[in-house]
């Protein structure tokens, strides 16, 4: 049985709403979570995902956008903290590769999209515009080349012709939830 001491931590980027890193709280507290949320950094001062951090506990930080400022702060917080895995969940920055160098730790995004299809941003308006039946979410390793890393899981949905950009964005962000989760579990 996996004690608390025991649990990787882990520390989420993010830029905006939360909803990913809202599910990873809600899923690290469960009795076979292998994580623990530790830290959470945003670069929004906004972001409402600061909000659930505080409500549960944890150790969370605005740090300015200039993305080499964020870069330094975050690797120190890291180190501090003794931090395992970084997620960016919602993260909208590109990390440098001397960041990804540095951190020395596994580094994981979700993307909504099938990896390698549809990199970058916009998935749900491309997918519909290319007429894919399928579309979803990935969940893969950082590297330096974006949205290209080792794929961990990946979730997919039907995409009907009645969908629109949104409808699928919302059917697309309940797999996410679920993907972030298992993927974590699955690369402890």
């Amino acid at each position: 049985m996996v004690t608390l001491n025991s649990k990787s931590k882990v520390a989420v980027f993010i830029s905006g709403r939360g909803s990913n890193l809202k599910a990873l709280i809600k899923n690290s507290k469960l009795k076979r979570s292998k994580y623990k949320i530790s830290l959470v950094l945003s670069n929004k001062s906004n972001a409402k995902g600061l909000d659930f951090a505080k409500k549960n506990k944890i150790k969370n930080y605005f740090i300015e956008k200039k993305l080499s400022n964020f870069e330094n702060r975050a690797l120190k917080l890291i180190k501090i903290n003794k931090i395992k895995i970084i997620c960016l969940a919602g993260f909208m920055r590109i990390l440098s590769p001397n960041f990804i160098k540095k951190a020395a730790i596994p580094i994981i995004n979700i993307h909504p999209s099938l990896l390698p299809k549809l990199k970058g941003l916009n998935t749900h308006e491309r997918a519909i515009k290319a007429k894919y039946k399928f579309s979803g979410c990935t969940v893969h390793y950082v590297n330096e080349k974006l949205d290209s890393g080792k794929i961990i899981i990946q979730k997919r949905v039907r995409v009907f012709k009645s969908d629109n950009p949104k409808s699928l964005a919302k059917k697309i962000l309940k797999l996410e939830h679920k993907a972030y989760a298992e993927a974590l579990q699955k690369i402890i």
